[in-house]
């Protein structure tokens, strides 16, 4: 009987196996090729602007000689009327220098000129010239100038005002001089100052 049950057995095994290695082998799902990687729909697109170069703008320096070589075209009436201003403006000028005001005669120069009379290397400049080493004199302000420089300077000048004639550089600006007689006869320019009419007042620039 035991024999019966393990012939059966093997019996049994065998069919199992031979069944499972005849049946169909399954197919594999083919698997999907990977999509090419792209943007979302969602996604912003941004775009960067190129930089936009602006060209640097320089100004122009002023041509000094065109500007003062230029011809001026005036009245007969303008010039007069200028030339009357001026004559007047260096008449009260002339009394404040004798006088000695020096706060007076700083107003009527411009900031530049004064800015110019008052740097220490124009007051050493001049401190070292013969006359002011000869009388010890050093110059450390710009009324030590006005003082030593300037007043001496127009002591002995008596500006004749009638005699003062101007010469036009611009419509606001002139150079003021005045003529005078030499030993030979001969009649020279004195040049005085170099003026700019400044809204409605003359300053000196030179």
């Amino acid at each position: 009987m035991k024999g019966i049950k393990f012939h059966l057995i093997i019996t049994l095994i065998s069919v199992l196996i031979i069944s499972c290695g005849s049946g169909p082998t399954p197919t594999p799902e083919p698997r999907p090729e990977p999509r090419p990687e792209t943007r979302q729909e969602s996604e912003p697109i941004v775009q960067v602007p190129e930089p936009v170069v602006t060209p640097e703008v320089r100004e122009e320096p002023r041509n000094e000689t065109t500007e003062t070589t230029a011809p001026v075209v005036i009245t007969e009436e303008y010039y007069v009327s200028i030339r009357s201003e001026v004559r007047q403006f260096i008449q009260r000028l002339n009394q404040i220098i004798t006088v000695g005001d020096y706060e007076a005669w700083r107003t009527a120069l411009s900031p530049d000129l004064f800015a110019e009379i008052s740097s220490e290397e124009n007051l050493r400049r001049i401190s070292e010239q013969p006359i002011m080493t000869s009388r010890r004199i050093v110059l450390r302000n710009a009324q030590d100038y006005f003082t030593h420089v300037v007043r001496p300077a127009r002591a002995n000048i008596t500006d004749e005002i009638d005699n003062i004639d101007i010469e036009f550089v611009t419509l606001t600006r002139v150079k003021a001089f005045t003529v005078t007689t030499t030993r030979a006869g001969e009649e020279q320019q004195v040049r005085l100052y170099d003026l700019e009419k400044i809204g409605n007042l003359w300053t000196i620039i030179n």
